[in-house]
């Protein structure tokens, strides 16, 4: 499902305020209680009074994330924050190792927070910075809308409440405790859970199976034949992401379209994919690939073979945000990954995030810079938890307290 550009309807010159060149002075993290991992923000301050946030939140290591973000951090005191791709770059080379996911991670939550400065201080919004809007709003998909479920009838009855969001597309992982092989019964179950959950939505809602790189390739390659007959719109990370030319013989002999990337934090990894003929849908996380830079020239090497980008998007309201502003500013952008609820206190921590969800659709903010901020006293009473991969455990569904929202505004127009 691509949808068509939509282009912004024409609007007056924005001024630009009169400023003259500014200095980072303070960088503050903040690891976030999100209660089936924790939210990695960053905050600099400059001396104009002008402040800038970023994410990086990265699943299990969110504490080493934070410390990786100030250890990097503390070498932006004093620069010009507009300087961005400079900073990033020497940032890159000044790391020695020039890769892994904590510096990826910690790279992309520095470079937002400079862009949220730079688009605050000249009074656009990121996406001017990246190259301008293809559109104003984007397509969603639901994750997290499971919580809770566990049998056939469950999944059923969540996918039904999903739609009442204004869902038209929905993802989950069907295979409970899976790891590499399953057996007879085991393909049988997770054959009942997508069975009904097509009967219970339709043959025109959207169905994205996730793999969670649980498979191996023969076990991979026979579930996608089995699971052909709902017509999913993908199939993501049906085995580890380690092994590219892996991937590929699965995508060789799959019915199902794959997707993946999101356990890929290096730009050539992508490039590998593409390559190697890996992948028909990529999956690059603006929290984890190094940031939103990094993640538009993988969106341009993908737009040169044709093959749409869906980032992956289910971590926290920053990171929501930026992938956001990606969304407007890459013409091969396909769809969004969206949280169907998340925990109480978000609105707490974000009181300036505005969303509207609209039949599936959402908008996308046009207010200065990344359009939110965070609530640093709030982040402090939320602080964080130890919480452990519940992937392979048979809990992946224990995905959100009993008390979780929709933290967009839902608007029906049909």
């Amino acid at each position: 499902m691509i949808p068509p550009l939509q282009t912004r309807a024409t609007e007056p010159a924005k001024s630009f305020p009169a400023i003259g060149p500014l200095k980072i002075t303070a960088l503050r993290t903040h690891v976030v209680d999100a209660f089936r991992a924790n939210f990695v923000f960053v905050v600099l301050e400059t001396d104009a009074g002008i402040r800038g946030v970023g994410e990086g939140t990265l699943e299990m290591r969110e504490r080493a994330v934070a410390t990786m973000i100030e250890e990097c951090g503390r070498l932006l005191i004093g620069q010009d924050p507009f300087a961005v791709d400079h900073h990033i770059e020497m940032l890159l080379r000044d790391s020695y190792w020039r890769t892994g996911p904590m510096l990826r991670s910690a790279l992309s939550a520095l470079e937002a927070a400079m862009l949220d400065i730079k688009g605050k201080a000249l009074g656009v919004p990121v996406y001017e910075l990246l190259g301008g809007a293809h559109r104003t709003r984007v397509p969603c998909y639901a994750n997290a809308w499971f919580s809770g479920a566990r049998e056939p009838d469950d999944f059923a009855r969540k996918a039904e409440a999903a739609l009442e969001l204004g869902f038209r597309a929905l993802k989950w992982d069907p295979f409970g405790t899976a790891w590499m092989q399953m057996d007879t019964a085991a393909r049988r179950r997770s054959i009942s859970i997508v069975k009904a959950v097509r009967a219970a939505v339709g043959d025109d809602v959207d169905l994205m199976i996730e793999g969670h790189g649980r498979l191996d390739v023969p076990t991979a390659v026979a579930m996608a034949n089995e699971l052909a007959i709902f017509k999913p719109t993908w199939f993501e990370e049906p085995i580890p992401p380690d092994n590219i030319d892996a991937m590929a013989e699965v995508k060789a002999r799959s019915p199902i379209p794959i997707a993946t990337g999101e356990r890929l934090y290096e730009p050539q990894k992508f490039q590998e994919l593409l390559q190697k003929q890996a992948a028909d849908i990529l999956q690059p996380d603006v929290c984890h690939v190094g940031g939103l830079g990094e993640t538009k020239r993988i969106a341009w090497l993908a737009n040169l073979a044709f093959k749409p980008i869906a980032p992956h998007n289910p971590m926290g309201p920053v990171g929501n945000a930026m992938t956001l502003h990606l969304a407007a500013a890459i013409p091969n952008f396909m769809i969004l990954e969206t949280m169907a609820t998340d925990v109480p206190w978000r609105a707490e921590i974000v009181p300036t995030e505005d969303l509207t969800l609209e039949d599936g659709w959402m908008n996308i903010p046009d207010r200065p810079g990344l359009g939110i901020d965070i609530d640093e006293a709030a982040c402090a009473r939320h602080p964080y938890r130890t919480y452990d991969l519940r992937h392979y455990k048979g809990t992946l569904t224990d995905i959100r307290p009993a008390k979780a929202t929709p933290f967009f505004h839902v608007r029906r127009s049909r």
